[in-house]
This record gives C-alpha cells, sequence and structure tokens, in this order.
C-alpha cells in the first residue's frame, strides 16, 4: 500500500465582502469574520466599496445656472472621503477579529450591481457576501427600490452569502 504524502500547504480563499455606508453592510462583515474565516486556511478579504457615478454636467445646469469647477471637484472630493471612511470603519471591523487576514480594498464607481458583477467575475473570488437592507418585496416590485444583493444572487459566478441584520428579521 502506497502512503499519500500529507499535503499541509493551506489553501488560499479569496471572500469579497461588499460594504457601503449602511449598518447591515458593517454586521454581513462582522458576520463573515465570525463564521466564513478559517484558521486552515490563507484568507485574502477583499472590501468592495462602489461610488456613485460622477455627475456629468455641461456648463449649464437644467436651470440655466453655470456650475463651476469648484463645485464639480467639492462632490468628486466628498465621494473619496465618504469611501474612505466607509472603508476605515470597515478595516476597524476587521482589526477587532483577526490578524490571520489580509485586507484589500477596492473602489469602483457606477452603478453598484453591476459593478459588484463585474468585479467578481475579473477577480473569481471563492465568496461574495453582501448585507440586506431588507425592503422587502412590495417596494422592490412596485420600482420603489432595487435590489442589489438579488442582482448579484442571479448574475455572479460563485457562492453568494446575504447577511440579513437581526434588527431586521
Amino acid at each position: 500500500m502506497e502512503a499519500f504524502p500529507l499535503n499541509f500547504k493551506k489553501k488560499d480563499c479569496k471572500i469579497v465582502v461588499a460594504v457601503d455606508e449602511s449598518e447591515e453592510s458593517m454586521y454581513a462583515l462582522s458576520w463573515c469574520l465570525c463564521n466564513l474565516i478559517s484558521q486552515t486556511t490563507i484568507n485574502n478579504l477583499i472590501l468592495l466599496y462602489v461610488k456613485s457615478p460622477p455627475p456629468v454636467y455641461s456648463s449649464l445646469d437644467v436651470a440655466g445656472y453655470i456650475i463651476s469647477g469648484d463645485v464639480i471637484r467639492a462632490l468628486e472630493t466628498y465621494g473619496n472621503d465618504l469611501a474612505n471612511s466607509v472603508m476605515g470603519r470597515a478595516e476597524d471591523i476587521c482589526g477587532k477579529f483577526s490578524t490571520d487576514v489580509t485586507v484589500e480594498r477596492m473602489v469602483g464607481s457606477g452603478d453598484a450591481k453591476d459593478v459588484i458583477c463585474n468585479i467578481v467575475d475579473r477577480i473569481k473570488p471563492d465568496t461574495l457576501v453582501m448585507g440586506s437592507h431588507g425592503y422587502g418585496f412590495f417596494k422592490r416590485e412596485k420600482g420603489l427600490v432595487g435590489s442589489v444583493s438579488d442582482h448579484c444572487a442571479k448574475h455572479v459566478k460563485c457562492p453568494v452569502v446575504i447577511v440579513k441584520h437581526p434588527g431586521k428579521i
């Protein structure tokens, strides 16, 4: 009988967590760190934040007012500051849970559902983790809000974990 060599090399595990300004996404990150991170794998956590697309302005707005470059720069700065704030909160949560995780930031710009799906298709993670805002069927079906998590669950090619905040159940 031939002995099989034991392979103690740790498997790489890449997890994307979509984060935004909401408590739901931060809870999903915490849940991921408690439930999906393993000591037997090399854990690579990618925090993905999607900024709203930059506004496209002509020199005049709808009402005929001139929009200055300062206003446009201020809006861009606000978007960058918001992304940094969200990522900072997410990294603080990661720091409280584990030191065995490599954390990477990714920031996209555009429609969240499309950006998340495109990035996940490109980097091919083992799992996508997202929070649920819990808007429910009625609001989504009546066109009041869209569900980014539902769209991603239907279109990405990896397992998707949608985490509901316990206060929303």
